[in-house]
């Protein structure tokens, strides 16, 4: 049995609806647990939801639409028995549960609603036959673990929480009998072998995450009084691998160079571990997310339920493909009587009324009108002009042209018209004459400046964005960022060398070159 594990920062944009089953097939795993899918209840779309092939079961955030979310795709051969979302068993209203949900009385009902709420974690029940022919049940963690901002300690603190109630949990079912995996984004890289810059090693040691991961997680070699219960599969087939990172930072590009951190884990129970873990890898050469795929293999094959759970998305009732109700669809408005009859209106106010209508609308017409009648010179239905003759505003200008002469209009070419009466208004005021347009270019034609000439003047005119400067060490075009993060720089543009973030004794990597940007 193969299981997979990506964070892929939103599935939508990662996958796509026409790419999801090609995706899921490309990963080759009989369970595909996903994070950070971006996807709420509201923007689910039916492609990503029923996928030929597998049964999905999704976790929503209930606090911020297209934010966090988590999802677990299961081949038809590896279908649960069993499914829930959350881990505090609040949001379970339906039959098919996973239960056990160990002991919970640290935490009040508002802290486990506020830890469920943002759709971090679909649990998943299977029945499996062991490498020694004996069949039992293992339960799927799938989880997305929060950030901890340090700019803002409270989501330290919910961080910490967080652990702590996965940990209840995962031990509750373990205790309940079978097996157990927790895999999913644990947002912590554990030792510092797996991280690019762990600094001071004694205080990357005293950080809160490490040190739950150190009181969670079971190594070869070391013993204490309560010897933990899970084990890290990569590190347990892989002791000494080093630079096998899972995220890399997307803005500094140092997937590049290789720059990153191992906070992707399949965590599964000692016993399983020891017995059935046959493999245990990271999967850098997946591409579509800041974080690359893990994988694990177990020597157990997955027995297949005969139904879906009803957490299935299958069964949603978008999806059901049961009927709606029209009413469901509709908004009731309570309607308002109106009165019978108006005031009536005296004869006289009758009469302006009238008037005041053909004033706005004008004649009434009878039928459609042609479009051609609109260009006539003598269109008696067009709106009078000069005196109500309906003459067209050619015949005008000739006739106002002509009473100012005092003969009357010669027969011209329109060419001949054109250039006469350029720089004169119809009104009939005279102006001063000037040459016609086509005069004027045969006049200039051999003064005006070549495309070469206009070129170099529009250059001089806009001559476009300065060149960003040279950093020192590369002697290269610096890259213009700006500063996001809250505080008196924020909005602030910035100039930094354009390669790839990577270690500092890396020649490949970018220097330290930094310039505001005027």
């Amino acid at each position: 049995m193969r299981m997979v594990t990506w964070n892929v920062n939103g599935l939508r944009a990662g996958a796509g609806s026409a790419g999801l089953r090609q995706l899921l097939d490309s990963l080759g795993a009989d369970l595909i647990c996903l994070q950070e899918t971006k996807i709420t209840r509201d923007l689910l779309e039916e492609p990503l939801a029923i996928v030929e092939g597998y049964s999905s079961y999704f976790s929503f955030s209930r606090t911020r639409s297209g934010y966090s979310g988590v999802a677990t795709f299961c081949k038809a051969s590896a279908t649960p028995e069993a499914a829930e979302e959350g881990l505090s068993g609040l949001f379970t209203k339906h039959s098919g549960a996973v239960g056990c949900y160990g002991n919970t009385e640290d935490f009040t009902v508002d802290e486990l609603k506020a830890l469920d709420s943002e759709g971090r974690a679909v649990i998943t029940r299977h029945r499996i036959c062991t490498s020694e022919q004996q069949e039992t049940v293992m339960t799927v963690i799938n989880v997305y673990c929060p950030r901890a901002d340090p700019e803002k300690p409270e989501r330290g603190d919910f961080k910490l929480q967080f652990y702590r109630l996965l940990q209840a949990r995962a031990e509750a079912l373990l205790r309940a009998g079978g097996h157990v995996i927790i895999l999913g984004d644990i947002n912590t890289a554990h030792r510092p072998i797996d991280h690019c810059d762990p600094g001071d090693l004694e205080s990357f040691r005293e950080h809160p995450g490490r040190r739950w991961l150190d009181g969670f997680l079971w190594e070869p070699g070391k013993s204490s009084e309560n010897e933990n219960l899970f084990v890290d599969t990569f590190r347990f087939l892989n002791p000494s691998q080093d630079e096998a990172y899972t995220c890399w930072c997307n803005v500094t590009g140092s997937r590049h160079l290789n720059y990153g951190t191992r906070i992707d884990y399949i965590l599964a129970d000692r016993a399983l571990a020891l017995l059935e873990l046959t493999d245990a890898q990271i999967m850098p050469e997946v591409l579509g997310s800041d974080h690359c795929p893990v994988q694990a293999v177990l020597k157990s094959t997955c027995l297949a339920a005969p139904r879906c759970p009803p957490l299935c998305t299958r069964f949603l009732p978008e999806f059901a493909g049961t009927q709606q109700k029209l009413s469901r669809f509709l908004v009731k408005v309570e309607q308002t009587q109106l009165p019978e009859k108006g005031p009536k209106r005296s004869k006289m106010e009758k009469t302006a009324l009238g008037d005041l209508r053909k004033r706005r609308t004008g004649p009434a017409q009878k039928g459609q009108g042609d479009l051609r009648s609109f260009f006539k010179a003598g269109n008696s239905d067009a709106e009078p002009v000069d005196g109500g003759r309906g003459q067209s505003v050619l015949n005008v200008v000739q006739k106002a042209a002509a009473e100012d002469s005092g003969k009357q209009p010669p027969m011209e070419s329109p060419e001949r018209k054109a250039d006469k009466y350029v720089g004169e208004e119809v009104s009939g005021v005279t102006q001063t004459p000037v040459e016609s347009p086509k005069a004027a270019m045969n006049c200039e034609k051999n003064t005006l400046p070549s495309k070469q000439n206009q070129s170099g003047l529009w250059k001089s005119l806009l001559p476009g964005p300065a060149h960003p400067p040279r950093c020192k060490a590369h002697k290269e075009p610096c890259v213009l960022r700006t500063v996001k993060k809250q505080g008196p720089n924020c909005g602030r543009r910035f100039f930094v060398c354009a390669r790839p973030q990577g270690k500092p004794s890396d020649s490949r990597a970018r220097c330290n070159y930094f310039l505001w940007a005027s």
